[in-house]
């Protein structure tokens, strides 16, 4: 193997070059493009998490994104003293560069600065095994946040950008599809990350199940 491919980065690199050589490959195949309910259908009420703000995408933020449907709501519970934000997009195929934008990158582009981050385990009711999700501490001048999010497609869960990646090549082989959403919470921190994290478990707890069913299988 040449010395330059024999790097991880490099190597994760020409996988995903290979990846989007087939994607273009099968893109003149047409895709199984599966159906999705509408997110704006998405519960209002999700057990003690009530819905106080619905917003809107803007439409220099939508041209960026590219994505086939939004949806970007605020919820509050009584038992917390925070409320959470669900933001999800949702991509029918990424065969034509349309792809979710990774907060890694936009959360700095917006200004702000993740201070901690790390890949968490959360227990899903009904579920055997933990998903496990990316979570993200970030400031912008007085303002903290906790930021959870993932990538979900086919009934997966996946926090790794690369791993999503590789899944997307796989699923396009096997499946003739590269539908997938990117799926993030923000709780903002006003006593402590412990305790914004807390809500934004209970939270995610309390959504991921019904969200399974708005999103293809």
């Amino acid at each position: 193997m040449p010395e330059f491919l024999k790097g991880r980065a490099a190597q994760i690199l020409t996988l995903v070059l290979i990846g989007q050589a087939v994607l273009f490959y099968t893109l003149s195949h047409g895709e199984a493009i599966p159906l999705a309910r509408p997110l704006n259908e998405f519960p209002k009420d999700i057990g003690d998490w009530h819905t106080v703000t619905e917003e809107t995408v803007a439409p220099d933020v939508r041209e960026v994104l590219r994505a086939d449907d939004y949806l970007s709501r605020n919820y509050a519970n009584a038992s917390f003293s925070v409320p959470a934000n669900l933001f999800v997009v949702f991509f029918r195929s990424q065969r034509t560069g349309q792809t979710p934008h990774s907060p890694r990158n936009c959360l700095p582009g917006a200004g702000w600065i993740p201070t901690s981050s790390a890949i968490v385990p959360v227990t899903i009711p009904g579920l055997a095994e933990p998903i496990e999700v990316n979570r993200y501490v970030v400031s912008r001048g007085d303002a903290k946040d906790l930021v959870m999010y993932w990538y979900q497609s086919h009934g997966r869960v996946v926090a790794s950008e690369y791993k999503a990646k590789i899944y997307v090549v796989a699923d396009a082989l096997r499946y003739n599809r590269t539908d997938t959403a990117l799926v993030r919470v923000v709780v903002p921190i006003r006593t402590s990350a412990d305790a914004a994290t807390a809500a934004a478990i209970q939270f995610v707890q309390s959504f991921f199940t019904q969200l399974r069913g708005f999103l293809p299988s």
